[in-house]
């Protein structure tokens, strides 16, 4: 699971726009930010850098706290 929505809605940014940029279609983009389809790796990193954000704000953790 990926935080792309979330970042996105923070920051105030369109996925239109993130599409945009990262030379994609809207529908993968939109894929991405609903968790149907997860990017590949290079792809996170770049939206990380587009976004200007560290990649790990990207990501949600797996990890449990017991």
């Amino acid at each position: 699971m990926n935080r792309i929505k979330e970042v996105l809605e923070k920051k105030g940014i369109k996925q239109i726009w993130l599409a945009d940029k990262l030379g994609k279609s809207y529908n993968m983009v939109n894929s991405y930010v609903q968790n149907r389809q997860q990017p590949r790796l290079e792809i996170l990193y770049e939206i990380a850098n587009i976004l200007e954000i560290d990649v790990k704000e990207l990501l949600k953790s797996n990890k449990v706290n017991l």
